[in-house]
């Protein structure tokens, strides 16, 4: 059974839509380009890195992976039972804070070991000036607990198109001249949960963070520019 409560047929085929429609979206408004998605794994569970540039980011990694996935969502999200139950429909699950913090942690273990590819952001809150911050220690303790593929994810653009600062989006419309909002993601070869786990923890993340800004550096030339 799905988040939603439904079946899992019907949820499959209520994430394919929605996917279709953002798909849609982002290329029209924001120029949305992609690649590597082929190194997604088509099966089992995997944990998804990636660099936390706006709002946009979990449909950005939805739309480049191309399978379907789990995401975290603060509970403050929730308070619109309109939305909330579109969270739920889309595989999104509460937690108290925004990050790989406790709740969160209890979480992506559990859907982990369910077989579930489960989106993270190991930054821990979006960032402020378009730059990526240090790595929280969660994703060290997650692969612990659960030795999983890890995989990288960059995306470039998000921040220039709605950084946490603003109120609304900048658009970058794929019919007009190209502007400097477009975004772009790129996902990267799995990092082998084995290799990693005998690494000492800071070198652990320091390959980690390597791993998703060597991506987000190939979405940063992906995406279209002036």
């Amino acid at each position: 059974m799905a988040a939603s409560g439904w079946p899992d047929w019907l949820s499959h085929l209520w994430y394919r839509a929605h996917y279709a429609a953002i798909f849609a979206g982002m290329t029209t408004a924001l120029s949305f380009r992609f690649a590597g998605g082929r190194h997604m794994p088509s099966r089992g569970p995997a944990l998804l890195v990636a660099n936390h540039q706006s709002f946009f980011d979990p449909p950005l990694v939805g739309l480049a992976v191309g399978r379907t996935i789990h995401y975290l969502a603060r509970k403050t999200l929730y308070a619109s039972r309109p939305f909330a139950w579109f969270l739920n429909s889309v595989n999104a699950h509460p937690i108290d804070q925004e990050g790989v913090a406790t709740e969160g942690l209890r979480a992506i273990i559990e859907l982990l070991k369910q077989g579930n590819p489960v989106l993270v952001f190991p930054e821990g809150e979006r960032t402020w000036t378009g730059q990526m911050q240090p790595l929280k220690a969660g994703v060290h303790f997650l692969l612990k607990r659960v030795p999983v593929p890890i995989v990288p994810v960059g995306i470039a653009g998000a921040f220039e198109a709605y950084p946490r600062t603003s109120k609304a989006p900048k658009l970058s419309p794929l019919f007009l001249p190209p502007t400097n909002h477009a975004i772009a993601a790129v996902v990267g070869e799995p990092l082998d949960p084995e290799r990693l786990l005998k690494l000492p923890r800071n070198e652990f993340l320091q390959t980690v963070f390597d791993a998703i800004q060597t991506v987000q550096i190939k979405a940063e030339r992906l995406r279209r520019k002036p």
